[in-house]
């Protein structure tokens, strides 16, 4: 598999301040027992940077501002990815805020699984399924299987897989049983378009 080259989305290498102030060049809020998160967890990302709000909560675990679920989250590696690509999704793609569904639950194989971001269609159905990894899990064939098979239950046209610094895109033609390797991550007006 070929990712896609880093000019395909337009990034800002910046690095992140290590603290828990929310946007970069705030006051940091630190107590006097609090930890500072780890490097690895808030590492430069191949998507866009953006105002981010950090906290510790009261058993020093950072925790970042969800805007989708409107609460603070646990940061962890896969959740620093899953709120870039959301971020860069509504702010850079046009995909409307109300139409994203973070962690959806939905069955397959009698299981109840999770998928890690959804982009609705204006028909309420998924248009762009989103799995993200932490910028450590190598993309490897395995790891898109794993979104092909979530897919099956919820049939949306697109795929998107990415650990922050790699990802692959995917139209897919249930009709066929075909999957078209995408050179970008459609619009969502390319992606409602056809």
């Amino acid at each position: 598999m070929q990712p896609f080259s880093n000019s395909t989305i337009q990034t800002k290498k910046a690095a992140y301040p290590v603290g828990y102030g929310g946007a970069k060049g705030t006051k940091p809020r630190r107590n006097a027992t609090a930890k500072p998160i780890p490097l690895e967890v808030m590492q430069v990302l191949d998507l866009p940077p953006f105002d981010h709000k950090i906290r510790q909560n009261s058993a020093n675990i950072p925790e970042i501002w969800d805007g989708l679920r409107r609460k603070y989250v646990a940061l962890t590696p896969e959740e620093w990815v899953r709120q870039h690509a959301a971020h860069y999704l509504m702010a850079h793609l046009g995909y409307p805020r109300g139409l994203l569904s973070l962690e959806r639950g939905h069955r397959y194989n009698q299981r109840q699984k999770r998928t890690d971001l959804v982009a609705l269609g204006p028909d309420g159905r998924p248009l762009l399924l989103v799995e993200c990894k932490r910028p450590t899990v190598p993309i490897t064939p395995a790891v898109a299987q794993q979104v092909a098979t979530y897919n099956q239950t919820m049939r949306a046209p697109y795929l998107l897989l990415t650990n922050g610094l790699v990802h692959y895109c995917w139209r897919v033609d249930f009709e066929r049983g075909l999957n078209e390797r995408l050179a970008e991550i459609p619009t969502y007006a390319e992606a409602t378009a056809g």
